[in-house]
């Protein structure tokens, strides 16, 4: 009874610090809940795929941060050169009256940290280098968490842990998968390369593909996609970078395909990485970890002013199963338009297994 006493007390608890989180702590925060983030890391990783769609504007216009955002002097580009199934061609994003519409080279820590301060501006408490241990269930509905700095109680939890999915596993609520496993390799060089300079650069060839973008003054992230399933190079660089000074070690990030098959039920949300991954080609991870995050925090407001968390548990679980759905199709078709798709992609778009999950 001593620990119940002295448990901390929210109406939600968001686990992890990244955009799904801080941008459900700010909705949360703005909607006037007491929130509490656990944030497990002192500094954010590195991840591939920083590039943010131009779209995120209006998110980030939505969240309160977009002037934060543009002041953060992250390096801009209108559009991306693409070579895939045909001659090098720059596509742009498109355009209206007030001119071309720009994406975002979002350094990931400068990002997540504008989301964070923004939430602390608006009454989320932060325990940092804190660990979500196990999710508390009282009455078969998730009631708070049990972490490293002691036990926090709370209406609602959200995970936003990323690709380790660790509130699905500890509940057990399925995560289908819809390709073999694909890591994702990518690292940074330091130095000049004109080449690469301005818009990014994403590259097929017979295996896969190679994305390239400076992502800072002299700074370039290269991450390359195997489909194939064959050994892999653990020297390999782009040709272009390869005079240049490399930043740390090379990574992998496992990309397969793969979706949480209930994202929210009793007193928890799903949101971002931790719901649903997909590989990078998808090239909207970080506006579907903004839009989870707001919207599970518009659901959890709804449901604890109004009562209806079923059916706002209901509706988000459609909304990331949809939308995940969606972008299997779209990234099938996009692999499908390879020199040689791999197997499993033909067997996805053409046989008659196409559709079927790869197993839970």
């Amino acid at each position: 009874m001593a620990g119940r006493r002295n448990a901390l007390k929210a109406d939600v608890v968001i686990v992890g610090a990244g955009p799904a989180g801080g941008a459900a702590a700010i909705c949360c925060a703005r909607a006037g809940l007491k929130v509490v983030v656990l944030d497990r890391e002192r500094s954010r990783r590195e991840r591939p795929g920083e590039t943010l769609h131009p779209g995120a504007e209006v998110l980030l216009g939505e969240l309160g941060v977009l002037e934060r955002v543009l002041r953060a002097g992250f390096l801009r580009h209108e559009g991306i050169w693409v070579r895939w199934d045909g001659p090098r061609r720059f596509v742009p994003y498109g355009y209206d009256a007030a001119g071309p519409w720009r994406g975002f080279q979002a350094w990931g820590a400068e990002l997540d940290a504008i989301l964070l301060n923004e939430a602390r501006d608006l009454g989320a408490r932060v325990l940092q280098l804190c660990r979500a241990l196990d999710p508390i269930v009282s009455r078969s509905r998730v009631s708070g968490v049990e972490s490293t700095t002691g036990r926090i109680e709370a209406g609602y939890v959200v995970d936003a842990t990323g690709p380790r999915h660790w509130l699905a596993r500890r509940l057990g609520l399925g995560i289908k998968r819809r390709s073999p496993r694909l890591i994702a390799r990518f690292g940074y060089r330091e130095g000049a390369c004109p080449d690469r300079i301005g818009a990014p650069t994403i590259t097929a060839d017979e295996r896969g593909w190679i994305w390239t973008a400076e992502v800072r003054p002299n700074l370039y992230n290269w991450t390359r996609l195997d489909l194939d399933g064959g050994p892999r190079d653990a020297t390999f660089v782009p040709a272009e970078l390869r005079g240049l000074s490399p930043r740390g070690r090379c990574r992998g990030a496992d990309v397969t395909w793969r979706v949480v098959m209930r994202p929210a039920g009793p007193g928890f949300f799903v949101t971002g990485d931790a719901a649903a991954v997909l590989d990078p080609a998808s090239s909207r991870g970080v506006l579907k970890a903004l839009s989870s995050g707001m919207l599970a925090a518009r659901a959890i407001t709804g449901a604890l002013s109004h009562g209806a968390g079923v059916a706002a548990a209901r509706d988000y679980s459609g909304w990331i199963n949809a939308q995940f759905d969606d972008d299997v199709a779209g990234l099938l078709a996009l692999y499908g338009r390879l020199p040689k798709p791999p197997g499993w992609v033909a067997r996805e778009l053409y046989g008659p297994r196409a559709g079927e999950p790869f197993g839970l």
